[in-house]
């Protein structure tokens, strides 16, 4: 029961994140950078910080907690999943929601599972368990190159007005470039969560809630992420003299912007508040716990197909493109049910 409840709030949370783009596409007269680095202050500052406050045991503090160790390298590896989300956003521009995130998430599922179990967990990946998770990486991958190929089929049947109408900036061959670096580079988040893992053993034995226990590292990868991506943004405020976004635009507006620009942030936050809390009811469950972020990324990329197919960023193309995406999809799924074969780890 326990890891059902784990698993549906890993759900939950992975809903929010592939539902955070519907909002920003409601963002009026604001370019890319204004509005990227808006939601941003709320994604990876205001509610990071708000949720970190749950994790701090009583009579302490988020600096006193952060001192039990790996916090440098959780912000480190925060900047360089900065990188990956700078990325990620450019890939929404130029493939759209389903395109984009699929090709960029299944990209970060991959990499991410296969890092933390080489460099930190240092798991024999030639037998037992290892040799599943190197299995089910090696079919996310196959999956992520199916949906690759029905990205080309989609540029190959759709007219140019067709491909504009869907996404406006749309661009294969710059997208499917900028989507692979960032899932490689959004990888970085699992290993800065990883390296934090001392601050959540001290929460824990400080009394807190395993529940929230993570959190606080949450916040130092998001702090990471943001320097990265508010010193870009805030560059290309003044390279394209667009910093005015923030105060020329109509009161009303500018409102809207923020609400929107708020509610993507606490949507996208949701993704991690989940796969936090949902991996405390997982601990029976050594294998599930190690692929809880190949199953959270592997469920984004699920839900942001259905949104594509809600917002029509597939309409116009052929039986055969819309047969490769869902076997494309399939496989990704696949990669998930292959633990189902591993054995707990014996205590």
């Amino acid at each position: 029961m326990n890891t059902l409840i784990g698993l549906l709030i890993i759900a939950v949370g992975s809903f929010g994140q592939s539902s955070s783009y519907v909002p920003i596409n409601k963002v009026k007269n604001w370019s890319w950078e204004s509005f990227w680095l808006a939601q941003g202050i709320f994604a990876w500052l205001v509610f990071p910080f708000l949720g970190s406050l749950l994790g701090i045991p009583k009579d302490s503090s988020l600096f006193e907690l952060w001192a039990s160790g790996g916090a440098l390298l959780s912000i480190i590896f925060g900047m360089l999943w900065g990188i990956g989300g700078l990325t990620f956003g450019l890939s929404m521009r130029y493939l759209g929601i389903a395109l984009g995130q699929s090709l960029a998430l299944g990209t970060c599922s991959a990499f991410g599972t296969l890092a933390v179990a080489i460099l930190i967990d240092k798991q024999d990946l030639l037998s037992g368990n290892g040799l599943l998770l190197l299995t089910g990486v090696g079919i996310a991958i196959a999956g992520i190159a199916i949906i690759g190929y029905a990205g080309a089929l989609k540029s190959r049947n759709m007219s140019e007005e067709e491909k504009k109408k869907a996404v406006k900036d749309f661009a294969l061959k710059k997208g499917l470039i900028i989507a692979l670096l960032a899932g490689v580079m959004s990888a970085c988040f699992n290993l800065g969560l990883k390296f934090g893992e001392p601050i959540k053993s001290a929460a824990i034995a400080a009394g807190v809630e395993p529940l929230y226990a993570g959190l606080p590292i949450i916040f130092l990868v998001t702090l990471g992420g943001f320097l990265v991506n508010a010193a870009y943004c805030i560059q290309q405020n003044i390279k394209n003299k667009t910093g005015k976004d923030y105060f020329t635009v109509p009161g009303n507006i500018k409102l809207n912007n923020l609400l929107f620009c708020a509610l993507a942030g606490f949507l996208w936050y949701l993704q991690f508040f989940g796969l936090e809390t949902g991996k405390s009811f997982l601990t029976d469950s050594p294998v599930l716990l190690a692929f809880s972020w190949s199953i959270l990324m592997s469920l984004n990329v699920l839900f942001s197909n259905v949104w594509g197919i809600i917002l029509k960023e597939w309409k116009g193309v052929g039986k055969t493109t819309v047969f490769v995406l869902v076997a494309g999809l399939l496989v990704l799924i696949l990669s998930i049910v292959v633990i189902a074969m591993a054995k707990p780890q014996e205590g």
